[in-house]
């Protein structure tokens, strides 16, 4: 016979509980099911608290006379099954038509008014006359009343001490009737207001919430030989490499995979990320120096690009990865937060070169710039300036532009550009969109009136946006880190992080081919 685990116990009893509170709630305790609530019973001892209605109880009277210890009770007849009640289901004689009997030890009742009802209710149950419908000296009867599902009726009683009663505290109301079909014989029972569950199906969710703690604890108490690894982990190192835009998107899946993945390194130094071109001359050098056969691929290095390859290697093979957004920037002072196409396209060509001639300040205009082979820089000349060459440069170092004529300069990475950008009056650069958002100093400018976002490059709106894409030399094996790192960034996890940088996944787009690499 064969041994059963004790996980298994506890995946049974995680199936078996919801099910038992189910058949409990909505097969048993739903049935017919005729019950009571005690809304009030308050007497002109327990309105203490108030003068006034302590006042109002003392003064009541009966017959001229006045009451002696007079108590107000409201009762809630209800329907707290799941079934209807008809008068035929109220045990009892089919000639006598009371279907309720409510007394109060120690009280004699002294008046009675139905004050509230469900629409259901017809009134006429408790018009004076009424078969079934009376009252005695201490005791309601009421009619067999005809209760939809949730249906009830309120019943208010004013009440007087017995002389022959000697406690203080008088006892509750006793309620009396039976129902043919009912839960537990029938008997009408008090019943509570259960804002969530009854107490029955209270508890089996408690026995359903520690099944489900047990079986935590038990896949986090698992030896770590046991427990499964999850299915992106491989163990090796990793080299990254590229774009200095998608630089903090790496850097942050690279330290949340290895924390996932104990066996995996993937080291970062400032000389990981140099731009895509320089990324991509790292990869290739890399599979020649790896000499692999038989149409193997490098599971060791992978490379990221703001956009497609621009040499047509045959043996980097690209994956599309994210949406990602670049902005112009321009320094705060320079007094412009929106260029049209044109005006972009004259002030790159030269045509403009004072921020006066699009209605800004009196400055030249500094055009500061990535270096050759910068995937925000290429972008910029392809999706943007319709394919033109940038200016040539005035000078080497970008702390020597000579901000009293217009100029132009070129950095190595995204973070001196803005920094250098922010420090020099009249200057104009080019950015990703999370890097633009988070520095000080320098501010986004509009194209034709529409901001760098998601949606308006997906639609066509906003020109400056290119596809990030990851690529392999040749086909990195299945068990590889890098094909590990490539599924990461695929699932949610790795999505939280484009997010979170300002991109957006490819396949998440409205439109997901756009994100497709046009090669060469």
């Amino acid at each position: 016979m064969p041994s059963v685990s004790w996980e298994s116990v506890i995946a049974v009893l995680g199936l078996a509980v919801p099910v038992v509170a189910a058949v409990w709630e909505f097969a048993l305790a739903g049935r017919k099911r005729l019950g009571y609530r005690v809304q009030m019973d308050t007497t002109a001892r327990d309105s203490s608290a108030s003068r006034d209605e302590t006042l109002v109880l003392q003064r009541m009277q009966w017959d001229g006379q006045h009451l002696t210890d007079p108590s107000v009770v409201l009762l809630r007849i209800e329907n707290a099954g799941w079934t209807p009640i008809v008068d035929t289901d109220y045990v009892g004689p089919p000639n006598n038509p009371v279907g309720i009997r409510i007394t109060f030890p120690g009280r004699k009742v002294v008046g009675m008014a139905v004050t509230e009802r469900s629409p259901a209710v017809p009134d006429t149950y408790f018009q004076q006359g009424a078969e079934g419908f009376d009252v005695t000296d201490g005791e309601i009867t009421l009619p067999k009343v005809a209760l939809n599902r949730r249906a009830h009726y309120k019943v208010l009683a004013v009440l007087d001490r017995n002389e022959d009663f000697r406690e203080i505290d008088f006892p509750d109301p006793v309620v009396s009737a039976s129902i043919v079909g009912g839960v537990r014989g029938g008997t009408i029972r008090r019943t509570a207001y259960y804002p969530f569950a009854s107490r029955p199906v209270r508890w089996l969710l408690a026995v359903l919430v520690l099944v489900s703690v047990t079986q935590s604890v038990s896949v986090f108490a698992l030896d770590d030989n046991t427990r499964a690894t999850p299915l992106d982990c491989a163990e090796g190192t990793l080299h990254l490499s590229g774009s200095t835009a998608f630089q903090p998107v790496l850097e942050e899946a690279a330290k949340q995979y290895t924390k996932t993945c104990t066996k995996a390194r993937i080291p970062l130094t400032g000389d990981s990320f140099k731009g895509s071109v320089a990324g991509l001359n790292t990869l290739a050098r890399a599979g020649e120096k790896a000499d692999l056969k038989n149409g193997e691929g490098l599971g060791t290095h992978l490379s990221f690009s703001d956009g497609p390859k621009s040499d047509g290697r045959p043996q980097l093979l690209p994956r599309p990865v994210a949406l990602s957004l670049f902005t112009l920037v321009v320094n705060e002072d320079v007094g412009v937060r929106d260029l049209s196409l044109k005006q972009v396209r004259d002030i790159y060509a030269g045509r403009i070169t004072n921020w006066s001639q699009v209605r800004g300040k009196d400055l030249p205009i500094q055009l500061v710039s990535r270096n050759p082979g910068s995937g925000t820089r290429s972008t910029l000349q392809q999706q943007v300036l319709d394919g033109k060459p940038l200016l040539a440069t005035t000078t080497g170092d970008c702390q020597a532009l000579d901000t009293g004529a217009p100029g132009r300069c070129e950095v190595s990475d995204t973070p001196t550009l803005l920094d250098t950008v922010a420090a020099t009056p009249g200057a104009l650069g080019h950015s990703e969109v999370g890097a633009a958002t988070a520095h000080t100093g320098v501010q986004q400018v509009r194209i034709d009136g529409y901001p760098a976002t998601l949606e308006g490059a997906d639609q066509g709106a906003y020109p400056y946006w290119q596809t990030e894409i990851a690529y392999t030399y040749g086909e990195p094996p299945a068990d590889s880190v890098a094909a590990g790192f490539l599924r990461y960034l695929a699932n949610e996890v790795g999505k939280d992080i484009l997010r979170s940088q300002g991109h957006r996944p490819c396949a998440e787009l409205d439109k997901p081919l756009v994100c497709r690499p046009d090669e060469p």
